[in-house]
């Protein structure tokens, strides 16, 4: 049997230290309200599916945001937006995904970005490699591919 997994890394600078160690408390938060709910359909089936890291010690303004084991990019978001509220955060933020598989399947590999705008408090773009693919060999977006060829 197959397993797959969704994999990320990515800085989110959240601009001093006193806003690093808030958005650890977020998580810490967020973390704690998955394993209180009983809700069977909860987005991240009782665990948030990601690590959080002030990166360089605690006078950082940078987290480390990762998954050891499969992550989910849907938590990732959420936790950013939530961050993006709380700490007043503004501008552009964005991160990269892979997904990958234990065993060599047909359409088990890809990935995607993600763009989120911080001062809307919503994400505003995301690509999916598997499905652009798919378009683009269904004659789809055509002139997007020839445009980066060039």
């Amino acid at each position: 049997m197959a397993n797959y997994y969704t994999h990320f890394s990515c800085l989110l600078d959240v601009g001093s230290s006193e806003k690093a160690q808030q958005a650890f408390a977020i998580y810490t938060r967020m973390a704690a309200e998955c394993e209180e709910s009983n809700d069977p359909n909860d987005l991240w089936g009782g665990s948030l599916a990601f690590e959080i890291q002030i990166q360089d010690g605690p006078d950082s303004t940078v987290l480390w945001i990762s998954d050891e084991d499969g992550g989910d990019v849907d938590s990732v978001i959420t936790f950013v937006l939530r961050c993006a509220e709380e700490l007043d955060l503004s501008g552009l933020w964005g991160f990269t995904y892979a997904d990958t598989c234990s065993s060599p399947r047909v359409d088990a590999f890809g990935g995607g970005a993600h763009v989120v705008d911080l001062s809307r408090r919503k994400s505003i773009g995301w690509v999916a490699t598997r499905e652009w693919l798919a378009a683009v060999l269904n004659g789809e977006d055509i002139d997007a591919v020839e445009a980066l060829a060039q």
